[in-house]
């Protein structure tokens, strides 16, 4: 099969492309390296299956010419992590609501089955837990512009629903939670990352507010699978699933669990929201996610501990600090 994936030399993608070559299909990545790197796909780049595209998700003849030639496409392309939609919020909407539009568009010609990425940020301030897919959304106000990511991949999913219901288009979305692994950069506020390469360098580990703020990290080869998985079942269509681990850890409790995993003496230190991010910034207390709808429709839920989601980030930035 003929595949597109955007977003395909980013983190999520680089994975996705891999795991399909070795699938048997043929993958053309559509990247514009602005978040992601030609170094993710070092292992598929000289495979005859396999090309990289470099250019945007805004330019829309290329989108159509490459969305006419793929037989299923995986849309993962978009602005994303939370210091970059800090400082540049502007930036993450178009990227996202446009970028989305135009991939949408191309796919509806032939009707071509498209994955939508979207992500829990949509459940915003959501105090029901576990957050399921048709719970009702809770945003926060228009000067908190944190939410300006979850408004616009919320419209991400809107518009995509639209085009299932309008016009038939075979479309399957997906909600990720905090999915994390290697080639995870932590430049644009990924936590893990972020801890693991502090720890292995001695720096203090930074965590943001009180640290008792809890999440449930998801490894990405878990997430790969949903995504194959998911394509592969017609009755996924025109539905919207939540993806990730529903063990929950605090960020303190995620920084001790990085400092025994690399026998680190980095110490934790707390950091007020204020001294990382402008105006403007909220965060929220838990995000745990539902996935029994998943697991319905595909058999399958991510299982990965975190001991090993954080083991395998640990071993990659080992190896890169030897190199």
């Amino acid at each position: 099969m003929r595949i597109l994936i955007t977003g395909g030399a980013g983190f999520i993608g680089s994975h996705l492309a891999e795991r399909l070559i070795a699938d048997g299909h043929s993958v053309t990545a559509l990247d514009d390296l602005s978040t992601g790197r030609r170094d993710n796909l070092a292992a598929i780049a000289g495979n005859n299956r396999f090309r990289f595209v470099e250019g945007s998700i805004l330019d829309a003849p290329l989108v159509e010419a490459l969305a006419a030639e793929a037989e299923t496409i995986f849309h993962l392309a978009a602005a994303v992590g939370v210091k970059l939609i800090m400082e540049q919020p502007s930036r993450s909407i178009l990227t996202n609501v446009n970028g989305t539009e135009t991939v949408l568009r191309a796919a509806l010609r032939d009707r071509t089955p498209v994955f939508v990425a979207s992500t829990s940020e949509v459940y915003g301030k959501a105090s029901k837990f576990p957050f399921s897919e048709d719970d009702d959304l809770t945003i926060g106000a228009t000067r908190n512009l944190r939410w300006s990511y979850a408004c616009a991949k919320t419209l991400d999913e809107f518009l995509t629903l639209a085009h299932v219901r309008e016009a038939g288009l075979p479309a399957v979305i997906l909600r990720f939670f905090n999915t994390t692994g290697p080639r995870q950069t932590g430049r644009y506020g990924m936590v893990l990352p972020n801890f693991v390469q502090a720890a292995l360098e001695g720096r203090p580990l930074l965590v943001h507010g009180t640290g008792e703020q809890s999440r449930c990290f998801g490894h990405v080869a878990d997430a790969v699978e949903a995504m194959v998985r998911l394509m592969q079942r017609p009755e996924a269509r025109g539905e919207v699933f939540n993806v990730g681990n529903d063990q929950e850890v605090t960020i303190r409790q995620l920084a001790e669990e990085v400092i025994r995993a690399t026998g680190s003496r980095s110490e934790i230190r707390l950091v007020p929201y204020s001294d990382v991010y402008p105006e403007g910034f909220e965060d929220m207390a838990r995000r745990l996610p539902d996935v029994s709808k998943l697991e319905r429709a595909i058999g399958f839920r991510p299982r990965r501990p975190l001991a090993e989601i954080i083991a395998d980030i640990v071993a990659e930035k080992r190896a890169a600090m030897a190199a």
